[in-house]
């Protein structure tokens, strides 16, 4: 199956979600390339950026699932289809 590479922002607002998030993530752990949590104490939110190579439809489940959790924001960001390939050898 094709993959798509892109990068699922999320803001966390509530810390309770914190757990969930985690659990989703873990499930979807063999999708992710990387991912970078930034914590803003003045404004009270935690910020996560997922790298994923995963396909379409998996990426739109775990945002969708990650985006109906209570204080959690999410959106998405793809890759220009064909715009990321293997690097040949010269």
């Amino acid at each position: 199956m094709e993959t798509r590479v892109a990068v699922l922002a999320v803001i966390v607002r509530e810390g309770s979600s914190v757990q969930p998030l985690n659990e989703l993530l873990h499930q979807y752990g063999q999708y992710i390339i990387g991912r970078m949590g930034v914590p803003y104490r003045e404004k009270g939110v935690n910020i996560i950026s997922v790298a994923l190579d995963a396909p379409g439809n998996v990426i739109s489940a775990l945002s969708g699932k990650i985006g109906r959790l209570d204080g959690i924001t999410a959106k998405t960001v793809y890759a220009p289809e064909g715009s990321i390939g293997k690097e040949e050898n010269q």
